[in-house]
């Protein structure tokens, strides 16, 4: 929490012990509890995990405005800003490492595990023996056709209309981050606004293309190791697009109050370096995916 007095700014600022790790923690076993409860029919537990979601919303609100009133109240120096730089850098290290597993697994599933259970080399007695007559072709839902037969999503109907908006608003994004160098803050909030309103329509085209996936292409999160591999793929980055979202309209609210300078905003810096991971990420699943 910000201290009352006058802190030296060329001390290292040190915050005083804050109670809002607890709470979160708290609010965490809440929600988890009540997902769980809710998943294994309990009459509770749908209820629990939305007290628990509005527990962790109004948590990090505060939590953050303390960190915020932190930082334009001048506690802040050049080697907490090197801190926070260094925090964030190794956040998205582990974020590439997330991603690399599940497209990890994406590769094992089809250049290893499907052609050994069609017989290809170590793999012929469990195909003449366990699996006889099945054919490794990807997409599968595998020698069990768990899920059933389904259809996939062309890449270059819906998906290629998202590569788009957000190849655009890693444009507009940057055009906002050198309008702030520049002190041009009506630019700022024009491209940073419409960097959100990029956000939201990705999020609105991918609901649409998941609604349709369900209903008409019986494509599923039950649809064998495809379907499993393509939602919690597509499912985490669009996790990830929403927090980038948010985010961004947060930071635009603190542009609109006049929190940034030309030569202090890490805050921007980094919701714009996690978007632009946002927007590798996506090229990566566009490619591997949808096209191939």
């Amino acid at each position: 929490m910000a201290q009352a007095h006058t802190h030296d700014p060329n001390a290292y600022f040190v915050p005083h012990s804050s109670r809002w790790p607890v709470f979160a923690s708290v609010a965490l076993f809440i929600t988890m509890y009540g997902l769980a409860s809710w998943f294994n029919e309990a009459s509770y537990g749908k209820t629990m995990f939305f007290v628990g979601i509005a527990g962790m919303i109004a948590i990090l609100f505060k939590w953050f405005a303390d960190v915020i009133l932190e930082s334009i109240s001048g506690y802040y120096n050049k080697q907490v800003d090197t801190s926070f730089r260094m925090g964030m850098v190794w956040f998205i290290f582990s974020e590439v490492m997330f991603f690399g597993a599940f497209f990890g697994a994406l590769f094992y599933a089809r250049q290893y595990a499907l052609p050994w259970l069609g017989g290809t080399g170590d793999g012929v007695m469990t195909n003449a023996l366990l699996w006889d007559g099945f054919s490794a072709a990807w997409p599968s839902s595998g020698p069990g056709q768990v899920g059933g037969h389904f259809q996939t999503i062309p890449a270059w109907g819906l998906p290629l209309l998202n590569t788009l908006i957000l190849l655009t608003s890693g444009v507009t994004v940057t055009i906002a981050h050198h309008a702030l160098k520049a002190g041009h803050r009506t630019q700022l909030l024009v491209f940073l606004g419409l960097t959100v309103l990029l956000g939201c329509t990705f999020l609105f085209f991918q609901v649409e293309e998941y609604m349709h996936a369900y209903t008409e292409l019986n494509l599923t999160l039950g649809s064998g190791i495809y379907g499993s591999t393509f939602f919690m793929l597509t499912g985490f980055h669009g996790a990830h697009v929403t927090l980038g979202t948010i985010m961004l309209a947060i930071i635009w609210l603190r542009c609109a109050k006049g929190h940034f300078s030309k030569d202090d905003h890490f805050a921007f810096e980094a919701v714009a370096w996690y978007w632009h991971f946002v927007d590798v990420v996506w090229l990566g699943l566009f490619l591997f995916v949808y096209v191939l």
